[in-house]
């Protein structure tokens, strides 16, 4: 039995796209998977509260992208979470590194490192978060603010 090119063409084609949505689907369903967890949402809650970290990126608006699945910084077992969340605001973007432990008798997650990294090199830690510069010493340092990244 001889099957037409044609019909090959069609079948080919039928099968990069099934492929390329299964791909497409399971990429979407792991980021999905990433954002709601526990460890995920309690560094963004970090982040939000601390100011200066905030004001540093222009946010809000914060913007939370997908994480780089191919990344070695980012390691997820049943015990120990260590991940790499890039963010942006406004003025600059950067990395926000988290390290999160399971808490085996209540089940939760508690956030043992959360560090933002900015691409200017300024790095906050916030667990144990800066105070917020007092309003005078902030005017004077809002010229230095109005750099824009590309």
């Amino acid at each position: 039995m001889r099957v037409s090119t044609s019909h090959l063409q069609q079948l080919t084609i039928f099968t990069t796209l099934v492929t390329g949505a299964g791909v497409g689907t399971m990429y979407y369903l792991m980021q999905r998977k990433f954002a709601q967890s526990d460890y995920h949402r309690l560094a963004l809650h970090k982040l939000e509260a601390c100011p200066v970290a905030m004001q540093n990126l222009g946010a809000p608006p914060l913007r939370v992208h997908n994480i780089h699945l191919t990344d070695r910084s980012n390691r997820v077992d049943q015990h120990t979470a260590q991940m790499k969340i890039p963010v942006t605001g406004t003025k600059t973007g950067g990395y926000l590194y988290i390290f999160s432990i399971r808490d085996p008798d209540t089940n939760s997650w508690n956030l043992r490192q959360a560090v933002l990294r900015l691409r200017e090199g300024q790095t906050f830690d916030l667990l144990n978060p800066p105070l917020p510069a007092p309003a005078k010493a902030m005017e004077n340092t809002q010229e230095l603010d109005t750099v824009h990244w590309p």
